[in-house]
């Protein structure tokens, strides 16, 4: 399946704009954020501007040639944060949402899940996404707009699993292991629940 750099390119970025952005980046390693790996590329013709995309399951990091190790550790952490924030932003319509799909299922089940219909619901309030093989439709909870895409993409890869496995047997649990982030997804989604079930704090006087 051909790349799809456009949902996550991070544009450019002025090298020596990181300010106290970059240096407090400094003393923490690259993240991958929601990917699993982080290429660094190094340019002659890039002289001043520092920019990165999502290309499959890796994040590129394009900077100049003459960049040092520890700027370079810097500006990959400052550039994912920027992709990062521009993900939680960007939310998919339901044409948008349908191709995606279309795209995981080339990528982890060689197109063999079709759904008929991908769209956002509003009426999900328990589940995070369902789905009728019957009828190849899929439906996706509006509380995973503005979260990271590699979790939405875990709950795609679920349901078009359950295009091919109705319930949750070993067989089912198989098809998804083809999906690196499964776990790193699941682990999110328990965390946002643990977190909505935290008692609200009282105010703070004068609030």
């Amino acid at each position: 399946m051909p790349a799809d750099p456009s949902p996550g390119f991070a544009g450019e970025t002025p090298a020596r704009s990181a300010g106290t952005h970059q240096r407090s980046a400094a003393d923490r390693p690259p993240r991958a954020s929601a990917t699993s790996a982080v290429e660094v590329r190094r340019s002659n013709r890039r002289s001043r501007t520092v920019s990165a995309y999502r290309e499959g399951d890796r994040t590129i990091v394009l900077i100049p040639a003459r960049m040092s190790k520890a700027e370079e550790q810097r500006w990959v952490s400052v550039m994912l944060d920027k992709l990062a924030a521009q993900e939680s932003k960007r939310i998919l319509g339901d044409s948008e949402l349908a191709e995606r799909a279309e795209r995981l299922s080339a990528q982890y089940f060689q197109g063999r899940a079709r759904p008929a219909s991908v769209r956002w619901v509003t009426n999900q309030n328990t589940r995070w996404g369902s789905c009728t093989p019957a009828e190849g439709s899929i439906r996706l909870s509006h509380r995973l707009q503005g979260m990271p895409e590699y979790v939405v993409d875990y709950v795609l890869v679920h349901e078009l699993a359950h295009l091919l496995v109705p319930g949750h047997g070993p067989r089912f649990w198989r098809l998804l292991e083809a999906y690196p982030r499964t776990e790193r997804a699941r682990g999110y989604l328990e965390g946002v629940v643990a977190a909505d079930r935290l008692p609200h704090l009282p105010a703070a006087r004068g609030e």
